[in-house]
């Protein structure tokens, strides 16, 4: 069954102290293109995720954003820069020292120097960071693939739909078709009949022959036949487990191209006006096909 590339899925899972958070969407594309945005703790597993998102995608743009929040109480840490510590005590006990000051130099005074306590995060430990975000990612990326199969059978059911209309008035076309080689036929029997008035009636076997001629360079037979078997692939490619949107698209024009084949060669308005028709529901199914992975 075919999938759709545009859906929406997310995922939460908590290991004992850390809970992850990934959100994924996914659009239309020609390749499977993986974008993964999340804290720079979890940069080490950006390729192990796009193997995951992998298993169960095949084409598609596929933006993945993960947060990551770990309550361990003891995450948040100080560091404190001694160097800039001592210097800045000597810097105050030379103020001291050259101004006879009597006051004692104080903690206080040592806190109001920039950046010497500053805050520091315990490095996380990345089998546990792993442990949380595999399982949503996967839940997650599962989630798409059903949400991208639900809307699958959508497409499917409006393409079959709108093939079942192409494969009816194809048959109607191959019948109005049949009846070119009288249409040709009668045109120039007409024609001569204006312009040799005044003359000998011509070789009926002749004339014949031309109509022959005419209808031969008009005869759409073959690309019907070609049509009816794209419509066969087309439901093939429908069934199938496989990812088939390249081959739809690559099937449209192979459709289109035979259209207006048959546009080119009608013998009536009418059937002009049905291929004219049936080129438009064509291109309602490229742009719904644009949508299939």
């Amino acid at each position: 069954m075919i999938k759709s590339m545009t859906a929406f899925s997310q995922g939460l899972q908590t290991w004992d102290t850390i809970t992850a958070d990934v959100t994924i969407r996914s659009y239309n594309s020609r390749y499977l293109d993986v974008a993964f945005h999340g804290p720079e703790s979890c940069q080490v597993f950006e390729e192990d995720i796009k193997k995951i998102i992998a298993k169960t995608h095949a084409r598609g743009r596929i933006e993945i954003r993960l947060s990551v929040q770990d309550d361990a109480g003891d995450l948040d840490q100080f560091d404190v820069d001694m160097a800039k510590a001592t210097a800045y005590f000597q810097a105050l006990k030379k103020i001291k020292d050259d101004l006879n000051l009597v006051a004692d130099i104080s903690m206080g005074d040592m806190l109001t120097a920039r950046n010497v306590i500053v805050p520091s995060k315990k490095e996380q430990d990345t089998e546990k960071l792993w442990q949380a975000i595999k399982p949503c990612l996967e839940t997650a990326s599962i989630h798409l693939d059903l949400m991208r199969r639900a809307e699958g059978k959508n497409l499917f059911s409006d393409l079959t739909a709108r093939m079942d209309y192409i494969e009816k008035n194809l048959a109607q076309i191959e019948t109005e078709a049949a009846n070119i080689p009288l249409i040709y036929k009668q045109r120039l029997m007409d024609r001569i009949s204006y312009l040799t008035a005044d003359t000998e009636e011509l070789d009926p076997v002749r004339i014949s022959q031309e109509a022959a001629i005419l209808a031969d360079k008009s005869d759409v037979s073959e690309e019907i036949v070609r049509l009816y078997s794209h419509i066969k692939q087309f439901r093939d490619i429908l069934d199938s487990e496989d990812a088939g949107g390249r081959k739809l698209n690559f099937l449209i024009q192979e459709f289109n191209r035979e259209f207006n084949t048959i546009g080119s060669k009608a013998g009536n308005a009418s059937l002009s006006h049905q291929v004219v028709d049936l080129k438009s529901e064509l291109e309602k199914i490229r742009e719904q096909v644009q949508n299939i992975e």
